[in-house]
């Protein structure tokens, strides 16, 4: 799936088994081709946060760790969540102080996360830093957008309809 043209994931159906094997297997795939050390705890860690779908802080990720027998000190979490960060497998949700998986690691993308005020969970689209009010205001200004980060709260569908139910 090109990033330009992505829907978003994360509040639509689809077969989740598959999507976070499909996943883990290019996260795997990419490390081995990049010299990366998908570690067993960085692994863990991606893999919970592809199985929630949803933001998942520190502590959250370091208490499923731990009932998953790694390591109970915060820094493994924050190690893993950092090496994950840092080579584009996860995105931190500043709204949230929590981190989400990527998914579109393999392509260079601004990303836009829509995320639940009533369940926390995200869905990730593509937005485009160059284009519309901030990239004119940033062409004004003479900026060049190197990265850009949108998150916006509301109500996922699935929430939507309980309230109405």
């Amino acid at each position: 799936m090109s990033a330009k043209n992505a829907t978003p994931i994360g509040f639509e159906e689809h077969d989740h088994k598959a999507c976070v094997s499909q996943a883990l297997s290019a996260a795997e795939a990419r490390c081995a081709a990049e010299g990366l050390r998908l570690t067993p705890v960085r692994r863990k860690v991606l893999e919970l946060l592809l199985r929630e779908h949803r933001a998942l802080g520190a502590y959250a990720i370091l208490d499923l760790l731990r009932e998953a027998g790694f390591g109970s000190q915060p820094p493994v979490a924050y190690r893993a969540l950092d090496f994950l960060a840092e080579n584009g497998f996860v995105h931190k949700i500043e709204r949230l102080n929590a981190f989400v998986a990527c998914n579109h690691p393999d392509e260079r993308h601004s990303p836009a996360f829509m995320i639940c005020r009533l369940c926390d969970a995200v869905a990730e689209a593509q937005s485009s830093s160059a284009k519309g009010g901030l990239g004119a205001a940033a062409q004004a200004a003479g900026f060049h957008i190197e990265k850009t980060v949108v998150e916006a709260e509301g109500v996922c569908p699935a929430c939507a309809e309980k309230a109405h139910a």
